[in-house]
């Protein structure tokens, strides 16, 4: 009767198998699932009873390349992705994108980027996805993503591991592509200033505007308002609030926290803790929004992390000729804090 009951396990566990991209996950946990999204095959899919959805993909990097909240979707997805196939050299990169930097300083990383990565399901609500090495980089990256039960909350945890046999000194530097159309919110933190507005524009890849001025950027309050695309469209910030959000068109405000270090070394050229890239729509239409950690010095075989907070949040875009109302929002977040 027990050699029946193993061999009707395995059986049972086969079509689930088939399924995963390892051996450890054989079946789904509460909340997790493997599914075909586009043309990507063996996804996660991480779900909550509160009608938040996150799909990850291992194909081109490791994404999150849907986080929905009732059906309404936030992540940018290339069309391009749609044509995706193992045997095409062209592999699109969009929606909930990660990386390390910093970005005038770090190798191609290949493995990283737009290589295929490994994943599985790590218990309920939860999975992880884990790079090959980047020999340029001396780095593996570990991906970690855990879905509340009860919220739209997704921690993203990003590891460096370094595999070489030297000193490697990266930052964590996330580059999701939410969708276009919405309103930046960063909260300054005038103890910390370092730049006379509190941000600064690049323009092009060599030239930094220290005193930029654009109608889409305004100043409210302790906030800043990146109410549409600026002239130049990437900007960066010298804050260490902890948080930012993107007022999203579609009534739903996609709220980011993390830890900051206002003691540590921030590694990009102006030290920034917080970029945003906002393109024309005609151009990439997507707001690209990216925390950026502080520098990590990491000896063989040590490791760090740092974690992401995704949230999406109701909130009305407002209406033409009203504004946002910055301190309702900042009361939403202040309990999501870490």
């Amino acid at each position: 009767m027990m050699r029946t009951f193993k061999r009707l396990s395995w059986f049972t566990a086969l079509p689930c198998l088939l399924f995963t991209t390892t051996f450890h996950d054989l079946c789904a946990s509460e909340g997790a699932r493997h599914l075909k999204f586009l043309n990507y095959p063996g996804c996660i899919e991480l779900s909550n009873k509160a009608g938040t959805v996150a799909v990850l993909g291992h194909h081109v990097g490791g994404r999150v390349l849907s986080y929905r909240q009732d059906d309404k979707e936030s992540l940018y997805l290339n069309p391009a992705e749609k044509k995706w196939t193992p045997e095409n050299s062209k592999k699109p990169s969009s929606a909930g994108r990660f990386d390390i930097g910093p970005e005038y300083l770090i190798p191609k990383r290949a493995e990283l980027w737009s290589g295929q990565w490994s994943a599985k399901i790590t218990g309920p609500r939860s999975a992880r996805l884990t790079s090959k090495p980047a020999a340029d980089a001396g780095i593996r990256l570990v991906r970690d993503f855990v879905l509340a039960e009860n919220s739209s909350h997704l921690a993203c945890t990003q590891t460096m591991v370094n595999t070489s046999g030297q000193t490697q000194r990266w930052c964590h530097w996330g580059r999701m592509f939410a969708i276009h159309g919405g309103i930046g919110i960063v909260p300054l933190s005038p103890e910390y200033q370092r730049f006379p507005k509190g941000y600064i524009m690049m323009r092009g890849r060599d030239e930094m505007l220290i005193l930029p001025e654009d109608p889409n950027i305004r100043q409210r309050g302790n906030f800043l308002e990146i109410l549409a695309p600026p002239k130049e469209p990437k900007l960066g910030f010298d804050s260490y609030a902890g948080w930012f959000a993107y007022q999203m068109p579609n009534d739903l405000a996609f709220i980011k926290t993390y830890k900051t270090f206002p003691q540590r070394l921030y590694g990009e050229i102006a030290g920034l803790t917080l970029s945003i890239w906002y393109p024309r729509s005609d151009w990439v239409p997507a707001c690209e929004l990216e925390p950026i950690g502080p520098m990590e010095i990491l000896q063989p075989g040590q490791e760090a992390s740092f974690t992401e907070n995704w949230y999406l949040l109701p909130n009305k875009f407002p209406k033409k000729g009203s504004s946002l109302d910055l301190s309702a929002l900042a009361e939403k977040v202040k309990p999501l804090l870490p």
